[in-house]
């Protein structure tokens, strides 16, 4: 088992290696004509950026002072996501590459004089008239004409045969290089300012078969992984709690997933929390991030905000049973999801709504009879391409599905874990509207 994980863990490196030293050379490298200042103040940003991500991660798991927790994760964060959308912008580049020499090719053999052009082998065509040679007899000279930088000489970008060649090469990786730049700037920067801006408001309709006639229209405002942390604190917090308030709903759920650190550090970011305004009030299960956190005493403090934690627990409302269970990450320290205590005594008659902070665990719902499982985690990929490998880790990325008789809707969260970014799954709160089918 350790041989293996060594072996991953080489296999991760290197290709962390491979992709950097590719961006590095895209970026920088193949954009300057010779070694110089900007190939070095390249590889100091690339491994500068790197250091900045570890030594932020490093400082969240180690409870260094939180004041250098927020200095590191933000520009570190942020290299992570710039790094990945660096790397597949540049690699769409590959694609335009040759496109654009072959443009340039063509215009060059177009406006090469006459005589000229039909010197000028396709593919090699200069972008400016060549000097004409001059024969050796012309010019009584016995010199080699063949020899020399101009006849076929290479430089560190390649071959100059007529003067032309790494002009072009130049001038192409500038522009892939500069309109990659641009493109990963653009996407993380606008990525970022959805997160920052606080997440938007979605309404989705949930018909229940067994929920009375008196409870239509019943609204559930669920927010799942806010993950204030050394990123988002205090400010997000509050943008967080306005938002659901406005929403006037007659019951909160927080699906997990609330905090990336410790109650003595984060607990000034989380106080916003207890403005949280329902009519049926506000109530919390774990995810797994709190564990990471100190679950015992987030639970402690997310009560003493005024919510109600469920753990492994059931309250009967009015018109349907509320549960909620404990995320799987619990299980290490003896606090797992125990669904028979939250569920096992119920009256199946009555409708239930579950609160569960994985979609995984849905399998489990359908087996103790609930109707509705509300569910987080995913972030819904969060960075694209990430949907495809959360796609395939979840049952259901985002959205409402059916198992069975058992819906499930899964939020994709309201913060961002990691850079404060999102691409491609935007934040939310959504208000779940439960419908009567007797209404």
């Amino acid at each position: 088992m350790a041989i293996v994980f060594v072996l991953v863990a080489l296999l991760v490196v290197a290709v962390l290696v491979t992709g950097n030293w590719y961006v590095w050379r895209r970026l920088f490298r193949d954009t300057t004509a010779g070694p110089g200042p900007v190939r070095r103040i390249g590889a100091a940003v690339v491994v500068g950026g790197w250091l900045l991500f570890i030594g932020g991660m490093v400082a969240s798991r180690t409870e260094a002072p939180f004041t250098l927790q927020r200095v590191l994760a933000w520009p570190g964060y942020l290299w992570l996501a710039l790094t990945l959308y660096l790397l597949l912008a540049l690699l769409a580049g590959e694609l335009v590459r040759p496109l654009l020499r072959r443009v340039l090719e063509r215009r060059a053999r177009a406006s090469a004089p006459e005589p000229a052009r039909a010197l000028i082998p396709a593919g090699r065509a200069a972008s400016a008239d060549p000097e004409p040679v001059q024969s050796p007899e012309a010019t009584g000279s016995t010199q080699d004409t063949t020899k020399g930088p101009e006849a076929g000489a290479t430089t560190e970008e390649g071959p100059a045969t007529d003067g032309s060649g790494p002009s072009r090469r130049l001038f192409v990786s500038r522009v892939v290089g500069g309109a990659a730049a641009a493109a990963a700037v653009g996407t993380v920067g606008y990525g970022t300012y959805g997160v920052l801006r606080g997440p938007k408001v979605k309404r989705v309709t949930v018909p229940l078969a067994k929920l009375p006639r008196a409870a239509h229209g019943y609204r559930i405002a669920v927010v799942s992984d806010i993950h204030l942390g050394p990123v988002l604190g205090r400010g997000f917090a509050q943008k967080v709690v306005d938002t659901i308030n406005s929403t006037q709903p007659d019951l909160i759920a927080v699906v997990g997933d609330l905090v990336d650190g410790s109650v003595q550090d984060l607990g000034p970011a989380a106080a916003p929390l207890a403005q949280l305004t329902a009519r049926h009030g506000s109530f919390f299960v774990t995810g797994n991030h709190e564990y990471f956190s100190g679950a015992e005493q987030w639970v402690e403090e997310v009560r003493r905000l005024g919510l109600n934690p469920l753990e492994n627990a059931r309250t009967e409302l009015p018109h349907f049973d509320l549960a909620g269970v404990n995320d799987v990450a619990g299980e290490d320290e003896g606090q797992g999801p125990d669904f028979a205590r939250a569920l096992g005594d119920r009256d199946r008659a009555r409708a239930c709504v579950l609160l569960a902070h994985q979609p995984v665990q849905i399998h489990e719902a359908v087996d103790h009879g609930v109707d509705l499982q509300l569910s987080g985690h995913t972030h819904g990929g969060q960075l694209w391409p990430g949907n495809l490998i959360a796609r395939g880790a979840n049952p259901t990325l985002a959205g409402l599905d059916r198992y069975g008789d058992t819906q499930l809707y899964v939020s994709r969260g309201a913060g961002a874990w990691g850079p404060p970014t999102r691409v491609g799954a935007p934040s939310d709160i959504t208000v779940i509207e439960l419908a009567s089918r007797q209404a």
